[in-house]
């Protein structure tokens, strides 16, 4: 299984540039220039198997790449719901990439070790992906899954370290 870098979307103007979802918190060195980056999508898209970074830029938030192997937007728009990823075999994956199966069912602690749910899911959000959590109390909450608010990630528990009261926003919509 592949990690997931980013999923390419909807093209943008004329030459190629595509907009990215974003699925790693360090997309300049991954999306660097000159970058090969391996792909997945349907067999007989006709999708190179790698495609290299020609530009990236930020616009209104929206990340958008063009590749050297894709000159124009009927070519990007074939690219649409492509993968880019890093073979599970390469040495640059990251430390902290995980899948949403290894997360789910995973105990959540705060930082003094107290129980405070189970991480039910993983959204894969435009700006950063969040951890879904069922409280104790039967609440859904969601956690951005970055280090700052989830330091640890075990092998049967992870550590969340949320701000004051953010749990307590979604519990104000049940009472």
């Amino acid at each position: 299984m592949n990690v997931v870098l980013a999923r390419i979307g909807k093209p943008h103007g004329l030459r190629g540039e595509v907009t990215v979802q974003l699925h790693t918190d360090d997309p300049e060195t991954r999306f660097a220039v000159g970058t090969v980056i391996a792909t997945e999508a349907e067999p007989g898209s006709g999708v190179p198997t790698a495609l290299t970074i020609a530009s990236t830029r930020v616009h209104r938030g929206t990340w958008l790449i063009t590749f050297e192997e894709i000159p124009d937007r009927t070519g990007a728009e074939g690219l649409r719901g492509t993968r880019l990823v890093l073979p599970e075999s390469n040495p640059q994956v990251e430390d902290d990439a995980f899948y949403e199966e290894d997360l789910v069912g995973l105990e959540v602690r705060d930082p003094n070790g107290e129980r405070v749910g189970t991480v039910t899911g993983l959204e894969i959000g435009p700006a950063q992906d969040r951890l879904v959590i069922t409280l104790t109390d039967g609440v859904t909450a969601y956690v951005p899954f970055v280090r700052r608010l989830v330091p640890t990630v075990a092998e049967d528990h992870v550590v969340v370290d949320p701000p004051p009261g953010l749990f307590d926003l979604y519990r104000e919509g049940t009472e």
